[in-house]
């Protein structure tokens, strides 16, 4: 038994965008596939950058904020979408606020009129799905988007039907060719449209601001919620074990015992939305070395996608070490399962 305090008896708001790494900031690797930044999904081929583009000479080149950013690409024939499930199904007749930033490529030679999202139940799969009701399009008073190339807002009202999952971003006109600009109307041939997109949002309108008690915690047994340990003076490089994390036995499938811990912890990055993380992955020394090394990764990797998925936007990062660093002798059963842990650092406060 211990005792320590955690925060102390104040209200603390919340702000929750339902759009899951609306940043695009989290990724599971280095790679040019959006499908990389969890949960990000693509229809057709969908770029994904984690750096400014070398040739990129726009005053406002790379990423609105942050390092990530993706890229939708527009033809005569040929369109892509963004899609992702929301952290929430969105409640019927609630009102929300959308935005998004939006940017032209440099090398584009065709704007576009109009740009969107979409909202649905079950996802964006035809443009029979488009439903003007469930809209968020904008359209162009200028003939077209070019913003000098510099990033510009999206945004709007949107009031559920009830039960939407799926947020899908892109051009939603029936014909994209009759929707596309020239930009040189004295150059003839193919046509392209590249928009870049950053900062996607979706807050709830009248409900923005959630009020959360954090109560004084008194004494208590080490093996109750471990982010109830977090102290109100956390530093950085301080690693917080999470102490209720369940797998199935010699996976890295998360057990449903495990979401109570999880939805805690997620509440608390989202109360400290500059806190950057990572989440570290253990094992005990059964097994060879690669194996242990493999699931300590892959049980890490799906404690960040759980936080991402519930609507975390913090940056974090995941990393396994395998046996490399026990916290007790691998001697028992008791002391093995102490090494197989899930654990949090600080990385930035």
């Amino acid at each position: 038994m211990i005792s320590v305090v955690v925060f102390s008896q104040t209200d603390v708001e919340i702000v929750k965008n339902i759009v899951p790494n609306g940043s695009f900031e989290n990724f599971r690797k280095k790679s040019g596939s959006i499908k990389n930044a969890i949960p990000w999904q693509q229809i057709a081929s969908v770029d994904y950058y984690q750096e400014p583009i070398s040739n990129d000479t726009a005053k406002q080149r790379g990423a609105r904020t942050g390092t990530c950013y993706a890229g939708l690409r527009f033809q005569k024939k040929y369109k892509e979408f963004l899609q992702v499930k929301l952290a929430e199904p969105l409640h019927r007749g609630t009102v929300y606020e959308y935005e998004m930033y939006v940017r032209l490529a440099f090398w584009s030679n065709a704007s576009l009129k109009s740009f969107g999202a979409l909202f649905t139940k079950m996802g964006y799969k035809s443009q029979g799905d488009v439903v003007r009701s469930s809209l968020i399009d904008t359209v162009s008073k200028k003939a077209s988007f070019i913003n000098g190339y510099q990033w510009f807002k999206i945004s709007g009202k949107y009031q559920a039907d009830g039960g939407e999952k799926y947020l899908t971003i892109g051009n939603f006109s029936p014909n994209v060719k009759k929707d596309m600009v020239r930009m040189n109307v004295f150059k003839l041939g193919f046509k392209e449209a590249y928009y870049f997109i950053d900062d996607v949002k979706l807050v709830k309108a009248k409900e923005v601001v959630e009020k959360v008690k954090v109560e004084i915690v008194g004494s208590f047994n080490l093996e109750q919620d471990s982010v109830l340990e977090v102290k109100k003076d956390v530093k950085v490089g301080e690693k917080i074990a999470l102490k209720n994390i369940f797998f199935e036995n010699g996976r890295y499938y998360l057990l449903p015992e495990s979401y109570s811990e999880l939805n805690k912890l997620a509440q608390y990055l989202l109360r400290n939305p500059h806190m950057e993380v990572q989440i570290n992955g253990h094992s005990d020394n059964v097994g060879s070395k690669n194996k242990n090394q493999k699931i300590s990764e892959q049980r890490a990797r799906e404690v960040f996608e759980y936080l991402i998925k519930k609507g975390v936007q913090n940056k974090m990062y995941f990393k396994g070490y395998g046996s490399s660093l026990p916290i007790a002798s691998n001697d028992n059963d008791i002391d093995r399962a102490k090494n197989r842990r899930v654990e949090f650092e600080i990385i930035k406060n």
